[in-house]
């Protein structure tokens, strides 16, 4: 049964996620992205899918543009917030999955599940939807464990940013910045093998030192 939204709340889905769309657009094609990565890994648009890949809740903005028109199915909550979300990121060619990591996590997880055995790839913010920032929660470990598979770590790392005083200090690209994509290996379904490789991501991120380079 679809939500019921209240009038205010159907002006706000009718506007917030297009003009949402607009503005990353603007801002997606000022930006300069460059890959960095560790041995034993290699950037997902180069391996076919099915993949599960772990990221953290703060790069969202700067994943959005560089993985935009993927196909990618993401977890998102089935929440008022998570439908402007779903909105947004649908304009970009993303599937939005309902579910979260806190309520409605199972559903979240099935519905995951579904979409990486119809061979398609699949990313969770492992910090999501409310923190703590950068510390993996079970989610994504669950999802691996369900499927039988290793999980991909990235971490994009604007090097000119506002960082939003939020609780996963949100960072949003300024204009023609440049932005690392750092690449660790995939781990195994474990939640601190998880954590380690997204850790090793955010160290490739902001070395600066990328080895390919590829324009979004």
């Amino acid at each position: 049964m679809s939500p019921q939204y209240t009038w205010k709340q159907r002006l706000v889905l009718a506007i917030v996620p297009r003009l949402a769309y607009m503005i990353i657009c603007l801002l997606g094609v000022t930006l300069r992205y460059e890959d960095v990565s560790e041995a034993g890994a290699e950037p997902a648009y180069h391996t076919p899918p099915p993949l599960i890949y772990a990221l953290w809740h703060r790069c969202l903005l700067a994943c959005a543009w560089r993985f935009r028109n993927g196909g990618i199915h993401i977890l998102v909550s089935q929440s008022f917030d998570g439908e402007l979300i779903a909105r947004t990121v649908e304009q970009l060619g993303f599937v939005a999955v309902r579910g979260s990591s806190s309520r409605d996590g199972a559903v979240g997880l099935r519905n995951l599940q579904k979409a990486y055995l119809a061979g398609n790839y699949c990313a969770i913010t492992a910090d999501g939807p409310r923190g703590p920032s950068q510390i993996a929660k079970a989610g994504v470990t669950q999802l691996a464990q369900m499927v039988d598979a290793p999980v991909g770590a990235i971490y994009l790392h604007s090097h000119r940013a506002w960082t939003l005083r939020s609780w996963d200090r949100f960072m949003i690209p300024k204009p023609f910045s440049r932005v690392t994509v750092g690449w660790a290996a995939p781990a195994p379904a474990e939640r601190e093998a998880v954590q380690a490789a997204l850790d090793r991501a955010v160290r490739i991120a902001e070395s600066r030192a990328p080895k390919t380079v590829a324009k979004g």
